[in-house]
């Protein structure tokens, strides 16, 4: 929603907003670019009435802006309609889908096509370092969007997705996940199956080889080609490091290049693959693609480091489903050899609360030396038969916890979809006096 007044705003439209608990990067963003943004929601923050009322999909009925909405009859829309209205309706939109990854993906693109020139518009749910913001409108054709299944409004509740007519599409992988909004994970798989069927014959769909939901998705119906990546695929690679910091490309066989960069980890050159293959098909060339996915910087808050006190690292990702912990813990594994991981996963999302994945969560921490969870919210964990785990409910206790396992080249991995109430600047401080 942030990234959307932004690109309002870029369009010319007088923009202000409601919201709460809203934190550096995007309070950030929004006062830089002159967004007026009220914390809470009152009726009076309608006051006069606005030309149109965009309304983000965490608002629902009961909420006094949207009651007042409603009861005055004020022109409202949901946010991805409001997009596909007023800024995709006549652009090749670049749209990047899937479970994990859609955020740096989409980064990825948007920055290889500003590397070739063409100079992408793009609303992405992070910030691109190379970019410093997450929302940009430019006059470009081309515009880069991540695009999101979970549903659009309290008076919508189809995906996101769906509204954004996407003519090249990077399905990057599907598990379940929303456990707020989709009973299973068929009901996911409907949804992807409707994006399929609005992408045009002269599109493209990219997606990884032999990925069985997504493979059962595309059977459903698919008018539209299809290139693959990952092994054996359209799209293949080599790992010449085995961290994935550097890696050949393979296109249909032929090796095409190499990619030397700062990013890690086996789901990065997945990323990376499906990246270079959309920016193709917006007429990249494979070596402009390449070089210019070298110098991706990536996104703030994957693998982020957020300080360092002599040889101990502090690193911060959005990691928050066991299969993306799983990958960032792997990856930084095989970037630090031997020294000592402390994981911390931050019990925050929809899905954990309610108790998904809990069963999945500490094995997918399995490569940390120490494993750490946040849990407010005191869920029914269930360990996979060791105790091997610490359960802690305040952030408080959690850096007590680092503290006590710190040795001195040990990297700390925050992984949490929410701001971690403040832990990085009070874990670092305290590592810092330690260390003084």
């Amino acid at each position: 929603m942030g990234g959307i007044a932004q690109l309002a705003k870029q369009k010319g439209f007088q923009v202000s907003g409601s919201d709460k608990n809203c934190y550096p990067p995007m309070s950030t963003q929004l006062e830089q670019a002159g967004i007026e943004l009220v914390e809470g929601f009152s009726a009076d923050n309608l006051q006069p009435p606005p030309d149109c009322v965009v309304v983000g999909n965490a608002m629902s009925r009961g909420n006094p802006e949207v009651e007042y909405m409603l009861e005055r009859g004020l022109n409202y829309r949901s946010g991805p309609q409001w997009l596909a209205e007023n800024i995709l309706h006549d652009k090749w939109v670049i749209a990047v889908a899937g479970t994990h990854g859609k955020t740096t993906t989409a980064s990825m693109v948007a920055w290889i096509l500003e590397y070739a020139g063409l100079n992408p518009g793009f609303l992405i749910g992070g910030v691109p370092e190379n970019f410093g913001v997450s929302a940009r409108l430019t006059d470009s054709i081309f515009f880069v969007v991540e695009a999101d299944e979970y549903d659009t409004a309290f008076f919508d509740k189809r995906s996101k997705f769906v509204h954004y007519r996407g003519r090249t599409v990077v399905l990057n992988n599907l598990e379940f996940d929303h456990a707020d909004i989709f009973a299973d994970l068929e009901a996911i798989e409907t949804q992807f199956h409707h994006l399929v069927r609005t992408i045009p014959a002269n599109g493209l769909i990219i997606s990884p080889n032999q990925h069985l939901t997504l493979d059962r998705v595309l059977q459903k119906g698919c008018w539209t080609p299809r290139q693959s990546f990952g092994e054996s695929g359209d799209w293949a690679y080599n790992l010449d490091k085995e961290d994935g910091s550097i890696f050949t490309v393979i296109h249909k066989g032929k090796t095409v290049g190499q990619v030397n960069w700062s990013l890690i980890g086996l789901h990065n050159v997945q990323n990376a693959l499906a990246a270079i293959a959309a920016a193709h098909h917006a007429g990249v060339t494979i070596d402009d693609a390449i070089s210019g996915i070298s110098e991706f910087k990536n996104v703030k808050r994957r693998m982020e480091l957020k300080g360092q006190v002599g040889e101990m690292q502090v690193y911060d990702d959005f990691a928050h489903h066991p299969t993306a912990i799983e990958l960032t813990i792997q990856g930084l594994r095989k970037s630090v050899a031997d020294a000592p991981i402390i994981a911390v996963v931050d019990a925050r999302s929809n899905t954990m609360k309610m108790g998904h994945h809990r069963e999945k969560v500490v094995p997918a921490m399995r490569l940390a030396d120490v494993k750490i969870i946040h849990d407010p919210q005191h869920i029914d964990w269930l360990d996979d038969d060791s105790n091997s785990v610490e359960i802690l409910d305040s952030i408080d206790r959690v850096i007590e916890a680092i503290l006590e396992n710190l040795q001195p080249n040990t990297k700390v991995l925050l992984m949490s979809n929410g701001a971690f109430g403040g832990i990085y600047t009070k874990l670092l401080e305290r590592m810092q006096s330690l260390n003084s």
